[in-house]
């Protein structure tokens, strides 16, 4: 081996170390940025020299060191994990959300809410049986009729905004799924010509994976790496994004609360195979298009058309029990009787199109037939329906408990989902995330063995100065 080869020797330990040195300070100087994945430089052994030259002979000992790879300090199980853990509580989160909104659109207990107005409108009733004959009782009584079906058109339409925000927000969030599956594409394709020049690209990895976790919260997509690393995404078993190659997605179906609650759903499909349907049952737009979904005769449809159903089904019990037993009544002329108190309006649902009927106090129907004008008979009966065990205060009691008991069971499913998302990042960024005093201690290794071959190079270089320029001067 050349005398000269201590030089090499050395000189390769100052470039690994260096390497060694700026890869810890990258590090340092990304340890806040978010989705930054910490590196590490591998340094591996350079051989001896296996074929000696004529005028070289070799020693056995190895040529130095080489930073064999760049190592990204990333845990693809624990990426799975959080993807999973991001589309679970995403989905959850929807869920929870859109129930506590429907919740707060109902209001209850308030003092302008459904049960209230109905407690009124009842004893409303009971005065008017108590005093038939007071013009005052008889008013107020249509007043508050009108509050009650004015509070159910309030109820109708404001689950009908909400699905509407609802619809409008799942398009949106198609639209950046379909964003963030192009920049995948394109990181795909960047990534694979860097690595095939001998480069590496972890930075643009970091950027990958931010995205596919994204996705994976937007659309439960999960991935699949290549092996030349490019990352593959599939959702609903189809692939999405192949290498650089992208499948968008796009929203059809319903596109109005009137054609979601007369059956036709949302759904998400192909945007080149309209016909399609991506099975999305992860991710935030998976929990909306259950929000979104049309009622299904059992109670368990999209909670948003059956709470229309609901108000729907009160809205008509509430005018079909209360319109029995008013037109067998008789009004202040003791002539006019078999008129309804509600009506609907031609077209419109229920508890949209319900409206009182009577136009003047005297049309009350208040009394039985022969009992004089100012009898009080069936406007007493009336006034019972609100404590009825099948009347409507009985079902708005059940719309409300029902709502209230899903409300705290999405809640309660959100929070553990969302435990467990923390739980998961928390497990990635103890695996990812940088450690300043780690690279503070690593850097100083680095740095020593800097000044080793340093101090390795000088002392090659003194023997080489002996050895040329002293030789033979000795004796002289």
């Amino acid at each position: 081996m050349s005398t000269f080869s201590g030089l090499g020797t050395a000189l390769s330990s100052l470039i690994a170390q260096r390497t060694a040195l700026d890869v810890s300070a990258n590090n340092v100087a990304n340890a806040n940025t978010v989705g930054y994945t910490r590196q590490r430089a591998l340094l591996g052994a350079l051989p001896s020299a296996t074929v000696p030259s004529m005028f070289a002979t070799s020693d056995g000992v190895g040529l130095g060191t080489q930073v064999s790879n760049i190592q990204r300090l990333g845990d693809v199980f624990v990426d799975n994990r959080l993807r999973a853990a991001s589309g679970t509580s995403g989905y959850l989160t929807a869920q929870a959300e859109a129930y506590t909104a429907l919740e707060k659109g109902i209001g209850e207990p308030a003092k302008t809410a459904m049960a209230n107005q109905l407690s009124d409108f009842w004893a409303g009733w009971a005065d008017v049986s108590n005093g038939s004959d007071q013009d005052a009782a008889r008013a107020v009584l249509l007043e508050r009729g009108v509050a009650v079906a004015d509070s159910l058109h309030t109820l109708y339409a404001t689950a009908r905004t909400q699905w509407d925000q609802t619809r409008f927000e799942t398009g949106a969030l198609v639209e950046r799924a379909n964003v963030a599956a192009a920049s995948v594409a394109d990181l795909n394709q960047r990534i694979l010509s860097i690595t095939n020049s001998g480069a590496t690209a972890h930075e643009l990895s970091d950027q990958r994976d931010q995205l596919v976790t994204e996705l994976a919260g937007l659309v439960g997509a999960t991935a699949q790496v290549r092996q030349d690393g490019q990352v593959d995404l599939f959702v609903g078993g189809n692939a999405m994004v192949r290498g650089d190659k992208v499948s968008a997605l796009a929203v059809s179906g319903a596109t109005a609360f009137s054609q979601a609650t007369a059956g036709t759903p949302v759904q998400v499909v192909w945007a080149d195979k309209p016909t399609q349907v991506v099975g999305i049952e992860s991710g935030r737009v998976g929990g909306l298009l259950s929000v979104l979904a049309p009622p299904d005769g059992s109670g368990t449809g999209g909670l948003l058309t059956e709470a229309a159903a609901r108000y729907d089904a009160l809205a008509t019990s509430l005018a079909g029990q209360l319109n029995a037993i008013h037109q067998t009544g008789y009004a202040r002329d003791e002539t006019t009787t078999g008129v309804d108190f509600f009506t609907f309006d031609a077209g419109q649902p229920a508890a949209l199109g319900i409206r009182v009927a009577l136009t003047s106090a005297d049309q009350v129907a208040a009394g039985a037939a022969g009992q004089g004008a100012f009898d009080g008979t069936v406007a007493l009966a009336i006034s019972r329906l609100g404590s009825a065990s099948t009347g409507p205060d009985a079902q708005w009691r059940s719309v409300v408990t029902d709502v209230g008991v899903k409300t705290a069971s999405a809640t309660s499913r959100s929070s553990v989902a969302q435990t467990a998302l923390a739980t998961a990042q928390s497990q990635q960024l103890a695996q990812t995330s940088v450690d300043v005093d780690e690279e503070t201690v690593n850097m100083l290794a680095y740095q020593r063995a800097y000044e080793g071959a340093a101090r390795v190079l000088t002392a090659i270089d003194e023997m080489l100065d002996t050895l040329i320029n002293r030789t033979g001067v000795v004796g002289r």
